[in-house]
């Protein structure tokens, strides 16, 4: 019998209890957590997260997963001998590299996920955008090819898996209107997913620390109105300027508040939702 009187044991077993309010505050709510980066850089982390989410659902939270995957994407494009071209963060996806994506990200992650939630005591289950028309897309510029926007949502499949106790694992494809598959944006699938289902929270996960300011120091907590300010002043640039605006277009259609989430610390999810300390920005219409 382990020793009671161990300090770890006491710090985990008052850890439990301060997290007591927070896990009451959070039953019942919908929480959407876009998977990507560290999350994913190995088994390990990969198991790591999927215990964490397992926890959530166990406390009542009710978790959706949208993953990306182009590490993957990249290295099955390099094997096949596709080039692989970007314009403006996103992938230019004409008909070859849309199999291939779907492959990825649909086949080898989307099941590597499942599998891994499973093996914690979840019940997950995969899908696509494409699936119970979830995600009807319209095509973004000409140029990118396949590459679409959500524009039609219909979360209902999502709500009849929270019904049945399971865990919707999302690769971020949606359906043109034509019925052809679109290359989504992991951000933005998962940004849209949180809006069609009002979540309480959406949590971006990355491998950076959050939000800084011009100091070069980690912004905790910060307002829609601060984004446009420091985006408009250079401030925040480069790949965090579409989590920001995933993070604005989410607020602005019901969501409670979005994390761009350090997915490098362990238990991050953990952390955020359930302690005061947070591992992250938080950005929300008011402090």
């Amino acid at each position: 019998m382990t020793d009671s009187s161990d300090p770890d044991w006491r710090a985990s077993a008052r850890t439990l209890s301060q997290a007591l309010p927070m896990m009451q505050r959070y039953s019942g709510a919908i929480v959407v957590i876009k998977l990507g980066g560290n999350a994913m850089s190995s088994q390990e982390a990969m198991d790591g997260f999927a215990r964490d989410v397992v926890l959530l659902q166990q406390v009542g939270v009710n978790p959706v997963i949208v993953h990306g995957g182009g590490p993957m994407i990249n290295e099955l494009l390099g094997k096949l001998d596709i080039p692989s071209e970007f314009r403006g963060g996103k992938r230019v996806t004409d008909a070859a590299t849309v199999e291939v994506v779907e492959m990825v990200l649909s086949g080898k992650v989307n099941k590597w996920i499942v599998q891994a939630l499973n093996r914690q005591g979840g019940r997950a289950v995969g899908l696509s955008g494409k699936d119970a028309r979830l995600m009807i897309c319209d095509q973004d510029a000409p140029e990118l090819g396949l590459v679409g926007t959500p524009a039609e949502m219909d979360p209902k499949v999502l709500t009849t898996l929270f019904a049945a106790n399971m865990i919707p694992v999302i690769a971020p494809l949606g359906a043109g209107r034509n019925g052809e598959t679109l290359n989504v944006n992991g951000d933005t699938a998962a940004g849209a997913i949180a809006k069609a289902l009002t979540a309480d929270r959406l949590l971006l996960l990355t491998d950076v620390e959050g939000v800084k300011g011009a100091d070069g120091a980690l912004i905790t907590e910060i307002t829609p109105q601060d984004i446009r300010d420091m985006t408009r002043d250079g401030v925040i640039s480069g790949g965090m300027i579409p989590k920001t605006q995933t993070a604005l277009d989410a607020i602005e259609g019901g969501v409670r508040a979005v994390v761009i989430v350090d997915g490098r610390v362990p238990n991050a999810v953990l952390l955020e939702l359930f302690t005061d300390h947070g591992a992250g920005t938080m950005i929300r219409a008011r402090r």
